[in-house]
Parts: structure tokens; C-alpha cells; sequence
């Protein structure tokens, strides 16, 4: 697939530095400089505008499948797309960052009259980031979690902490609930797919596939004594503050905003129904007393500034707040805000980088999730009509894989060895994200 990516912002850099091995990439950007980035990489490389005619030819926008406009800008987003769209009627991905354009746009994406002078997909970060933060707060001690097929199945990751009964057992031996299955593993920043005689250790992350129910109980019995989560407090009142608030009060969550701006303040107390709104400043370890912070179940820190939030997010935990989640504006930043204790560092762009590797892939293989900063993916294939129907246990997968749940004649399946396949099964896959092009190319074979 030929890519034309416009912006090279840390979102286009890592799209083009994840899609050049398997696509052909051609980046556009104003900046000459930046072509040094890309110099070790087989990627092409045009200064220029993006909404440039010229500058578009010049990429061979009518000869390429895909065109990604990722600047700071939303309004230059905009621009080059359409222009894109209606030189070369090529699909359009558009990248904006304030949510009136997101619903203009998906407006006139809708209406009768647009054409081919439209935008195919408009991706807003932070609506993205609000979803996986409300999916995360709502279940205790989660570090990341994934509904899929109705929200019948969910993906929940769990950290071992010091003192739990699994702590060096074997993962056979350790009696987790029927209809789950243990998927994947994360020790020293790796992500490895486990089997049964892998012996669990201290501060090991647990990715665990199954029915909603069955891990709500595996939940409750390994990883946490509160069924619910009851309180949360959110440090910073921009839009994803704001988005996640009105989120957490449809589930009746008591709910506390504390916003270093007045005026903000004043905005955020007419649009929210129950939220308790505070003017004030997050660093401020006085204030964080006397608003009892240390008393809520858990504590986001959503500023727009990575500092900051690590600041707030470490006085919430000399607090005594058991669970703190921060937002991460530098990709990068992640593995730093939990190495210094922070319980999940989530990140706008690696939801949004997941969206367009989702978008991007064939229509019968989609990607349900991605997990741990896109060291691991949930594949969802449909069995072919080509396939021959045979026993999980004698399926010869070239690489680790786990086929975590089976969707069959409408009924939800968690599969072990005898499980039989069937043509036209749905299934969801979990494999690293190095082993899933295999994985996709062995289920396209026939009579596999």
C-alpha cells in the first residue's frame, strides 16, 4: 500500500516509522530539516505544503491508496485532505484536535450532497484517549481494558503486586477462572506470550482474554477487594477533564475537578450536573489536603503538560490515593511515569496510531486492541470458507499465538485444545505485534 503522510509531528513520524516495512511511505512536511529524521529509514521525504497541488503531484498522491494529514494544525489538515480527495478521490485520514471540527466534519461526511469532496475518517485523540481513560478508571486496579463483541468479552490487565498468593506459582497451577485466559505477559518492559509451566514473578503484568463475568470474578479474587470504584478526582479541566466527567456522572460516580483557570472553572460548572469543580492548582499539596484528595478511589491527571502531570500525579500518591492515572502528551514519557510509580501513563497518540493501523488493514482482519505502547495486538479473523474444520490443538501457527475467544453461530466460545473451528467463526487473536503479520498470512492460506 502506497501512504502519503502530511506533518511530521511525533503522530506522523511514528505512523511513517511503523508503516515503512510494510508500506511504501512518502512524508510531507515544510521543515527541509526534518528529512534527517527519515534518513535511515526507506521513506520518501518532500518539503513543501500539503495542500500544495504541486507539492501533492510531486508525492504521486493519484498513484497512492492512503493520504494522513497530521500537523499541529487542524485547519491545514482540513485543507490537504480536501485538496487530496479532490485531486485523486484517494481515502483521507484527518487528524484534529478541537472537537467542533470532529463534528463538523463527521456532519458533512454524512450528508447527501458531498460527493467524493469529503473526509473519509476524522480522528479526534482526545475523544479516543476520554474512552480508554473512562474503560480503565471504572475497573478497579485495571491497568488497561478492552471490550470487545458487544461488550460480552473483555481484554483486563492486572499488575502482581507484592504479597499476591500467584507470586512464584506456575500459571497452571494457579486456578484462574473458568472462561479466562491468560494471553500475554509483561516483565522488564517485554511482552511475551506465556504458557503453562511459566512461573509468575512480583510486578509481572497479567493480559488476560474471557467472558465479562469470569473476569470480573478472576478480578475480584487475584487482583482486588473493591468491587466498584466509587470516587474519582481529576486534576486538569481541558476537554478530556471535561469529556471524562460527564462520562463518570451517567454511572453516578462521585466526581471532583480541580482547574488552575477561573474562567474555566465557571464553563466546566455549567456543563456538568454533579461534578464538584475547584478552582485551584493540582501541584498545590495544601489544597490536595483539604480537598481530601487522598480519600478517592482514583486520581487522573489530564493537564496538557507531561510535568505536571508527573508532579500531581506522585503528591496524589504521598496522598495515600491507592490508584493514579496519568495522561502522557511525549510517547516516550510513558515507561518513565511508571517506572517512578504511576500506576497507568496512557497516551493520545498511541490510541490514535492504533486507529489508523485499524483502518489501514483488510477488511476481514481487523485490529480489536492494541496493548503495552503496540508491543501486542487482539486480531479479529473470520475463518474462511477455504478452511478445513479441525481441533485448535491441531492447528500448526508458525509463531506464539493465542486464540483468546471464539465467536461461533452467534454464541461466545472460550477455547482450549479440543475446541473445534468452524468456517465462519470469529476469532479474536492475541499475538505480538511482531508475530502478527504471520498470523494474518497463515489464516489467508487455504486449508489451513
Amino acid at each position: 500500500m502506497k501512504i502519503v503522510i502530511y506533518g511530521t509531528t511525533e503522530i506522523g513520524c511514528l505512523l511513517a516509522t511503523e508503516f515503512f516495512e510494510e508500506h511504501d511511505i512518502t512524508v510531507i512536511d515544510k521543515d527541509e530539516n526534518r528529512k534527517n529524521e527519515f534518513n535511515n529509514l526507506d521513506i520518501s521525504f518532500i518539503q513543501g505544503n500539503g495542500a500544495d497541488i504541486e507539492v501533492l503531484k510531486a508525492a504521486d498522491i493519484q498513484g497512492s491508496d492512503v493520504f494522513i494529514a497530521c500537523t499541529a494544525l487542524d485547519e491545514a489538515n482540513i485543507v490537504a485532505c480536501l485538496t487530496a480527495k479532490n485531486l485523486s478521490g484517494i481515502r483521507t485520514i484527518c487528524f484534529v484536535n478541537k472537537k467542533e471540527y470532529k463534528n463538523t466534519l463527521s456532519f458533512a461526511r454524512g450528508g447527501n450532497d458531498t460527493k467524493e469532496f469529503f473526509i473519509d475518517y476524522i480522528i479526534y485523540p482526545e475523544e479516543l484517549l476520554t474512552q480508554e481513560l473512562f474503560r480503565i478508571v471504572t475497573v478497579p486496579e485495571a491497568l488497561d481494558v478492552e471490550n470487545f463483541a458487544d461488550d460480552k468479552v473483555r481484554l483486563l490487565e492486572y499488575k502482581i503486586k507484592e504479597g499476591s498468593p500467584i507470586v512464584d506459582k506456575k500459571v497452571k497451577d494457579c486456578n484462574f477462572t473458568k472462561d479466562t485466559l491468560i494471553v500475554g505477559l509483561t516483565r522488564g518492559g517485554t511482552l511475551f506470550i506465556p504458557d503453562g509451566e511459566t512461573v509468575l514473578e512480583n510486578d509481572d503484568k497479567l493480559i488476560f482474554m474471557g467472558t465479562t463475568n469470569s473476569l470480573n470474578i478472576l478480578a475480584g479474587t487475584f487482583f482486588h477487594e473493591k468491587e466498584f470504584v466509587k470516587s474519582v478526582a481529576i486534576i486538569g479541566g481541558g476537554n478530556v477533564g471535561l469529556m471524562l466527567a460527564k462520562s463518570l456522572e451517567s454511572l453516578r460516580l462521585k466526581t471532583k475537578i480541580i482547574e488552575k483557570s477561573y474562567t474555566r472553572c465557571q464553563f466546566l460548572s455549567q456543563e456538568l450536573k454533579s461534578t464538584l469543580v475547584i478552582n485551584g492548582d493540582g501541584t498545590d499539596l495544601k489544597l490536595l489536603e483539604e480537598e481530601d484528595i487522598g480519600s478517592y478511589d482514583v486520581t487522573v491527571s489530564v493537564t496538557n503538560n507531561d510535568e505536571k502531570n508527573l508532579l500531581c500525579s506522585l503528591l496524589a500518591k504521598q496522598l495515600g490515593v491507592k490508584r493514579v492515572i496519568a495522561r502522557v502528551a511525549k510517547v516516550l514519557n510513558i515507561r518513565l511515569f511508571e517506572k517512578v510509580g504511576i500506576d497507568v501513563a496512557v497516551s493520545p497518540k498511541t490510541s490514535a496510531i492504533k486507529e489508523v493501523k485499524n483502518d489501514l488493514d483488510e477488511n476481514d482482519i481487523d485490529i480489536l486492541a492494541s496493548v503495552e505502547q503496540g508491543q501486542g495486538e487482539v486480531l479479529e479473523i473470520e475463518v474462511s470458507e477455504e478452511f478445513t474444520d479441525k481441533k485448535l490443538m491441531e492447528l500448526k501457527i508458525p509463531v506464539h499465538a493465542i486464540i483468546g475467544v471464539i465467536e461461533s453461530r452467534g454464541k461466545i466460545v472460550i477455547p482450549n485444545g479440543h475446541t473445534q473451528l468452524k468456517q465462519g467463526d470469529i476469532m479474536m487473536i492475541f499475538t505480538t505485534s511482531t508475530n502478527a503479520p504471520s498470523v494474518r498470512e497463515f489464516f489467508k492460506v487455504k486449508g489451513n
